[in-house]
């Protein structure tokens, strides 16, 4: 880091929330600061708490290869691939359950 860097002050993330929301401040935060690529990785542990500091504290010593890597293995891990069901879709499903019973 340049001489009289000061890191800027990051959202904290504790594993729940948005993570790629967290990683689009923490990318920004960081570029307004002066930090670009690989630098990001040594900041990022700054912007952890929880279980997310957790989980990056039990990454093995050299198992992350720059920025875009160790994005992708936090997006890997936090991002819930799970989608939201609407009320719609639920009613929709139970009614098409209902209506199948009755037909048998």
């Amino acid at each position: 880091m340049p001489m009289g860097y000061q890191p800027p002050k990051f959202q904290q993330f504790d594993g729940k929330g948005n993570p790629k929301q967290h990683v689009a401040h923490f990318v920004e935060t960081c570029n307004n600061a002066g930090t670009y690529g690989d630098h990001l990785v040594k900041q990022f542990v700054r912007s952890l708490k929880g279980n997310a500091f957790d989980w990056y504290t039990d990454l093995k010593a050299g198992s992350i290869n720059g920025w875009e890597h160790l994005e992708q293995e936090f997006l890997n891990r936090f991002y819930n691939t799970r989608r939201t069901v609407s009320m719609v879709e639920l009613t929709n499903s139970r009614q098409w359950k209902e209506s199948r019973r009755l037909h048998q």
